[in-house]
C-alpha cells in the first residue's frame, strides 16, 4: 500500500478534532494541540516508546501501544505534551519500510501554505 494510501486509511476523518501534521522539528509549534507523526521505533518501554522522527529528531511517545507487537514505522496520533513527547491515542503499524523524505515534505505542505487542505 502506497504511503498516501496509508495515511488516508489509518484513521477514520473526525473533521471536528483534526490532529496535525509533525515531524520532529514542527512539534514545538503544536504542543497541547492533537498531532500525528511516524516514528521509527528504537526501544520500547513500560508506558512509553522511544521513537525517531522522520527529520531524526529523538521522541517519547507515552501511553500504552496496542497488544500487537510494533513494527518498524508506527504513526502516532494523540496530543503533543512537550515539544518532543506525544500522549498517544492511536497507534497504527506502517511496516518495516518507509518513505521519511516525502513524509517530511509533507508535513512541510501541511504546516504552510497548502495548511487549508489538512484542517
Amino acid at each position: 500500500m502506497s504511503f498516501l494510501c496509508r495515511f488516508f486509511v489509518s484513521e477514520i476523518m473526525d473533521t471536528s478534532n483534526p490532529a496535525i501534521l509533525v515531524n520532529g522539528n514542527l512539534l514545538p509549534m503544536h504542543v497541547r494541540k492533537r498531532v500525528r507523526t511516524v516514528i521509527q521505533v528504537l526501544n520500547s518501554e513500560r508506558g512509553s516508546v522511544i521513537g525517531k522522527s522522520t527529520d531524526d529528531q529523538q521522541l517519547v511517545i507515552k501511553g500504552s501501544p496496542p497488544s500487537t507487537p510494533l513494527t518498524n514505522f508506527v504513526e502516532v496520533i494523540g496530543i503533543a505534551d512537550s515539544d518532543k513527547s506525544i500522549q498517544a491515542e492511536i497507534w497504527t503499524n506502517f511496516g518495516d519500510n518507509f518513505d521519511a523524505s516525502s513524509f517530511n515534505q509533507l508535513c512541510q505542505l501541511a504546516n504552510a501554505e497548502y495548511q487549508h487542505l489538512f484542517l
